[in-house]
């Protein structure tokens, strides 16, 4: 898409690092234009305000708690000023929706997976109608070598090959009858990588280029730490500073 093309200029230097530091500093940039937003389109003093009604009902709530119907009462005002609140802090949302949204496909498309290095080997599944049965083969352009057969029993509404080959972008061609589809995968050892999936038409559904998945922050659990749950853990932390420094409420 263009826009990752002139994000990825816009972002060429961060490509240079560790997937790690690379957002880490992503995290930290756009916690910090979103709380410029915040602070500049909201009237801060009334958020002020309104965060301490908030805060103060919440304290009555717990202390009436042996009094229910006073503390309906008390939590019916805390909601109504909660959704004001809400409301003012709707303006900058609504300003970086879009364009986080733009970043956030950007850095899936860039960080999600780890790129396939010539001569590594991997697979690649094509994924069939319910009904497909028989055989299905898969043709190759030079550079790439097919381990095992180029010709595989389709099961379980799938067939998958084992492959390697020299850097570059190689174009792959699945046959099955009379359908062809095809798609591309791109060797290499700069970190990069296609599209993954891509669904198609006909008895084929779509064909996966299996990556495997990038740990960003190899803590915790197998992979709960991809790209996503890096930014998440960075950006909170972020925001909470952000936020006391520059008070912004």
């Amino acid at each position: 898409m263009a826009y990752f093309d002139f994000l990825n200029i816009v972002f060429a230097p961060l490509l240079k690092l560790p997937a790690l530091w690379a957002i880490i500093i992503l995290s930290l940039l756009i916690s910090l234009i979103i709380i410029l937003i915040t602070k500049y389109t909201t009237d801060q003093a009334l958020m002020k305000n309104l965060k301490e009604e908030i805060k103060n009902y919440q304290k009555q709530i717990k202390e009436l708690k042996n009094d229910p119907s006073r503390a309906m009462e008390i939590q019916k005002k805390s909601m109504e000023v909660n959704m004001k609140y809400m409301t003012h802090s709707l303006k900058p949302t609504l300003i970086t929706f879009i364009p986080i949204i733009l970043i956030f496909g950007w850095m899936s498309s860039t960080f999600a997976y780890d790129s396939i290095k010539p001569q590594q080997d991997f697979s690649v599944t094509a994924n069939f109608d319910k009904n497909a049965q028989g055989k299905a083969e898969l043709a190759v352009p030079d550079e790439v070598t097919i381990i095992g057969d180029k010709i595989k029993n389709i099961e379980n509404s799938q067939a998958t090959w084992t492959l390697k080959g020299d850097e570059g972008e190689h174009l792959l061609e699945f046959l099955y009858g009379d359908e062809k589809q095809q798609h591309s995968v791109l060797i290499t050892n700069d970190g990069k990588y296609l599209s993954p999936l891509k669904k198609t038409n006909g008895a084929i559904k779509s064909i996966q280029i299996n990556h495997k998945k990038r740990v960003v922050f190899p803590i915790g659990y197998k992979d709960w730490f991809g790209w996503l749950g890096t930014y998440i853990i960075f950006s909170l932390a972020f925001t909470m500073i952000l936020r006391k420094i520059m008070k912004v409420y």
